[in-house]
């Protein structure tokens, strides 16, 4: 969603990092190219000016430290006010009190309220053991209520049965009284919404509210909303005072400007976001890996999480075992293409990895970004007898052809799957020697295989221009397409100095530390968020 803005920004940036000094001139073009950036991803005005305001303060102020030049400085504070504007810190949802906990998901028809409690459900189901019970409000839309008794079905959640002529309060009352008497932990209410904001929706959503008292109000909201997304948050928080957001859509090619101007408008938290149709396609919202992937810093913590959650131990034992012993088959390499399926595909994998921003848009063209490629090379594997997957050295030309024919492939197909493999597998050697021993220590054996022809990719940065075009042409890859921007510095802390005492001070008004409110109408830029009290 965010690939446009970051887009923008890293041009700007590419345009000042490399520069010994910068004039306060300088600092006033970068940020006129942040604000029309910001602008144009839909980003409220209001929001843009006070963002703006502050960035520059600290930039032209800041005393420089001596490890960091002055525009990764500016980068740095930058990245800074967008972790303020998104939130500072993730906000999960609060089970903290008496069960059954009940959740109301509020916002307007078409967002995706049905489906998201549905995937709310089944995350709160999974991960965290609880019993939930669905009750959908809808009486106006027709078969709302059997949408979400399918979807309930689908995911093994329960929901409560439906009883014709009930007003949406009544409904309520009848999924709380359930709940009780059923012993759930969470009931969750799907309400009823609009195709805009009027007053008979937020009546009926405020009387639903003040009969049931629900502990968590979730103001689901497409992220395709652009401008109006500020109008759309005030609306809600004002009648019902909701205490968290749920963002959809987050996958699609959105701009990003609703995640960043709804919660600055009302100091509510973005608690989770949608990233995918598919039941268990929802996340966390953390707002310094979500600046992270704005400003093309990646989200290593992310991928390490997801690589947790479809890698299994004993899988992660077994490749560590053969890592160890050099021996690397082509049914290890089916697995690591499976789990880079998983985990999203290649799109999804560079998205989170430093630095790749560039390199994913200059591969946009070639196959190598086409996950459809993965399910080739898995049927290729697929069509091998279990000794040609044990020993690749039996596959003669013969057989070539067979597998090829076997998995409605080319040759060609096969020679590049066998390739790739004996790439992999003397990579694996390498490392079973000690040569890439670093590789399998920094990430416990579990990245270190996970994924082909990246796992042992150097930084761009620092590779010689011929080396990196012939690489460039492996992969199909036109060379002139790969950008010529400056290297980027090669240790971390040069990019997030340690000296941060100047880099620090905002002048944004932060109640809580005895400073004043400079954005009256931004309450998400005035001391972030403070929990509502039951």
């Amino acid at each position: 969603m965010f690939e446009s803005l970051s887009d923008r920004l890293g041009k700007i940036f590419d345009g000042i990092t490399g520069r010994g000094a910068l004039s306060e001139a300088d600092v006033d073009a970068a940020l006129r190219e942040v604000r029309r950036a910001l602008l144009e991803a839909d980003v409220s005005l209001e929001v843009v000016k006070a963002f703006v305001e502050q960035v520059r303060e600290r930039a032209v102020g800041a005393e420089v430290t001596r490890s960091v030049k002055p525009g990764q400085q500016v980068v740095k504070i930058v990245h800074d006010e967008l972790v303020k504007v998104l939130g500072e810190t993730a906000v999960p949802i609060d089970f903290t009190t008496t069960p059954p906990m009940t959740m109301l998901m509020v916002g307007l028809q078409g967002a995706g309220k049905t489906t998201h409690a549905g995937k709310i459900a089944k995350r709160m189901k999974e991960k965290q053991g609880k019993k939930v019970l669905l009750a959908s409000l809808d009486d106006r839309r027709p078969a709302a209520k059997e949408q979400l008794r399918v979807l309930g079905e689908q995911i093994g959640v329960d929901t409560l049965p439906i009883q014709l002529n009930e007003k949406p309060v009544d409904i309520a009352r009848r999924a709380q009284r359930e709940g009780k008497l059923g012993g759930y932990d969470v009931v969750i209410l799907d309400t009823a919404g609009r195709t805009h904001i009027d007053e008979e929706l937020m009546e009926e959503t405020a009387a639903v509210k003040a009969a049931t008292e629900p502990h968590e109000i979730l103001l689901v909201a497409d992220a395709l909303t652009g401008q109006d997304a500020v109008n759309l948050a005030r609306s809600f928080d004002q009648r019902v005072d909701i205490t968290g957001i749920v963002l959809t859509r987050v996958d699609g090619d959105g701009r990003g400007g609703a995640a960043l101007s709804m919660r600055a408008a009302t100091g509510k938290p973005i608690k989770l976001i949608g990233t995918g149709e598919k039941m268990d396609a929802l996340d966390d919202f953390h707002p310094s890996r979500i600046a992270d992937r704005i400003l093309g810093m990646g989200d290593i913590v992310s991928l390490v999480e997801k690589a947790a959650e479809t890698i299994k131990a004993e899988d992660a034992a077994k490749m560590a075992k053969k890592i160890k012993k050099g021996s690397f088959d082509l049914e290890d390499l089916r697995g690591q293409l499976e789990q880079m399926k998983k985990m999203g595909g290649m799109g999804a994998l560079m998205n989170m990895m430093p630095g790749m921003g560039q390199m994913k848009k200059a591969m946009a063209g070639s196959s190598a970004m086409d996950d459809k490629v993965f399910d080739r090379q898995i049927a290729v594997i697929n069509s091998m007898t279990k000794a040609e997957r044990a020993n690749p050295d039996l596959l003669n030309a013969k057989r070539r052809i067979r597998i090829a024919n076997g998995s409605g492939t080319k040759v060609e197909d096969v020679n590049k799957l066998m390739k790739q493999h004996r790439q992999m597998a003397d990579m694996m050697k390498k490392v079973s020697k000690g040569g890439l021993g670093s590789l399998a220590g920094m990430f416990g054996g579990k990245l270190g295989g996970m994924m082909p022809g990246l796992g042992s990719m150097p930084d761009p940065s620092t590779m010689d221009p011929k080396e990196l075009e012939r690489m460039a042409r492996e992969m199909g890859i036109d060379p002139a397409s790969l950008p010529q921007s400056p290297a980027a510095p090669k240790d971390i802390s040069q990019k997030l100095p340690s000296d941060v005492g100047q880099l620090l001070k905002s002048g944004s008004g932060m109640p809580g530390l005895g400073g004043t409110n400079r954005f009256p109408g931004l309450p998400g830029l005035g001391g972030g968020f403070v929990p509502k009290k039951k």
